[in-house]
């Protein structure tokens, strides 16, 4: 760290390799950048066009779930049926409270 005038330090000489990809959905987002791990391009036989290809789709999987289905994505059959045995206990006990 270099020292910058008026006593704030400066970090000098860091530099990332990143992916910058275009949203599937651009009403929400502009785009998303992606830093590169250091080494990980050019080893392990990884391309520059895996790379690409891998960012693209973990910015249309994060678009999918989190932003169109909403914060909880989809619902689940067991979810739905935990949920409707919930309600039915609920009203069971509603009723018996009521009759006796």
């Amino acid at each position: 760290m270099l020292p910058a005038k008026g006593g704030m330090a400066v970090v000098k000489g860091v530099t990332r390799q990143v992916v910058v990809v275009r949203t599937p959905d651009p009403a929400l987002f502009d785009e998303a950048i992606f830093l590169v791990r250091s080494g990980a391009v050019g080893t392990d036989g990884v391309t520059d066009e895996q790379l690409l290809r891998e960012a693209k789709a973990a910015a249309g999987r994060y678009v999918t779930s989190r932003v169109r289905g909403g914060r909880l994505g989809h619902i689940g059959l067991g979810q739905l049926l935990c949920a409707l045995a919930g309600a039915a206990l609920v009203g069971l006990a509603w009723l018996l409270c009521a009759l006796f």
